[in-house]
């Protein structure tokens, strides 16, 4: 029997991802732009969109979109540090549960207004240890 690491090691190569083109960076550029703010979301959850389309994105007037920055594993430590003091209690909290946020960013949201960020600081932080 595989381990669950193994099975998505198998299905990864026998189900490769498509290659990340030209095409689809200029797609991702143009669909940041977009007025839906969910398409914006999808361009600032994806692991492919270039560092300043996501500097930009991290400063979207819709939260959400913000949020998705705050999350994504693949937004760059400085963009995410900029985004410590955000005025949504959502995009504070998926900052302090992603696991790229650097230290300097998890001291300040541990003492944040938001009881509940300072608790998602705290569980991550127990999560930590229990590993």
């Amino acid at each position: 029997m595989l381990t669950p690491q193994q099975a998505a090691e198998l299905a990864a190569t026998q189900h490769p991802a498509p290659p990340v083109t030209e095409s689809k960076i200029a797609r991702l550029r143009l669909l940041a732009t977009h007025n839906n703010p969910k398409i914006r979301e999808s361009v600032a959850s994806s692991y492919h969109t270039p560092e300043d389309v996501m500097a930009r994105l991290a400063h979207d007037p819709d939260a959400g979109v913000r949020a998705c920055v705050a999350r994504n594993e693949s937004t760059p430590c400085d963009i995410l540090r900029s985004m410590a003091g955000d005025e949504s209690e959502m995009v504070r909290g998926w900052l302090a549960v992603n696991y790229f946020v650097p230290t300097d960013v998890m001291e300040a949201l541990a003492g944040d207004a938001s009881h509940t960020v300072r608790s998602l600081v705290r569980w991550k932080s127990d999560l930590a240890l229990a590993n």
